[in-house]
């Protein structure tokens, strides 16, 4: 198990009081009619934002593509991101929305060396009896970190569609199956990609199954490729592949809302 990807909420609140307290992110999505003036946070949070700080602008990359290099760099520093400080990430639904794909984007891409995210999320804080506070903090200070990015843990959709390899799909069943599409303009899946939501990963608490249970039920192949609708909760399941002590898939960060763009990709439906 590559333990670091998680932390308890009990070890979290330990660190929080230590000698080297970590960077906190808080990375919920608002939901519905939800305002920010409404919200509580784990002590020493800051806001690392979906739509903001760990998307670019949706259009041919998808609805939530990849920020460039350089933007995300800035974000970085403008968070007082360092290597020498470890960074957790958390939000309301274990991780799926949209915790891991800040862990992915630090600590994969970015190639941060100690990122880590609360299992169990807000929920799990607040059953240990975790605090909530009322306010988010400011960035103590810039730093000048310059990440050295890992385009290897990324492949586009030309690489995809050259070298194949095993799909593994996050969204829910009847999404996969094209009973539903609540968010893109198209039904369906990549063909030969294998279904594994990413709400398998946990169990009812909203904590992260074993390792050992992850590592049976985990889909493999030499060549594993991870997507889900917009490359947010494919990022979970990369994550459960980390707490299970496999190897990384790779990302396709546009995923199903990119592929759909060009209509002479191929879409299946069904099992």
């Amino acid at each position: 198990m590559n333990a670091s990807v998680l932390v308890t909420p009990e070890a979290l609140r330990d660190s929080l009081g230590g000698e080297r307290p970590p960077l906190v992110f808080d990375c919920r999505v608002f939901r519905g009619d939800e305002k920010p003036e409404d919200r509580r946070y784990l002590p020493q949070s800051m806001s690392l934002d979906l739509e903001r700080e760990l998307s670019a602008k949706p259009g041919e990359g998808g609805r939530h593509p990849l920020p460039s290099q350089n933007d995300f760099t800035a974000t970085l520093q403008a968070m007082g991101v360092t290597p020498e400080r470890p960074v957790v990430v958390y939000d309301d639904s274990g991780g799926q929305l949209a915790a891991a794909r800040a862990w992915w984007m630090i600590a994969r891409w970015a190639g941060h060396p100690e990122v880590h995210v609360l299992d169990g999320g807000l929920a799990g804080w607040q059953t240990a009896g975790g605090e909530l506070v009322k306010a988010l903090v400011d960035p103590e200070k810039q730093s000048r970190w310059v990440p050295s990015f890992n385009d290897d843990a990324l492949v586009s959709v030309e690489v995809l569609l050259e070298q194949g390899g095993q799909l593994v799909d996050a969204r829910a069943t009847t999404r996969f199956r094209g009973d539903e599409e609540p968010l893109d303009p198209v039904a369906g899946h990549i063909p030969g990609a294998v279904c594994r939501p990413c709400t398998q990963n946990l169990e009812a608490s909203g904590r992260f199954k074993s390792p050992r249970r992850l590592a049976d039920e985990l889909p493999k192949s030499d060549v594993m490729t991870a997507y889900c609708g917009s490359g947010v909760t494919a990022c979970h399941n990369i994550l459960a592949y980390a707490v299970a002590g496999l190897p990384f898939p790779r990302l396709y960060a546009g995923s199903w809302s990119e592929w759909i763009r060009d209509p002479s990709r191929p879409i299946a439906t069904g099992e």
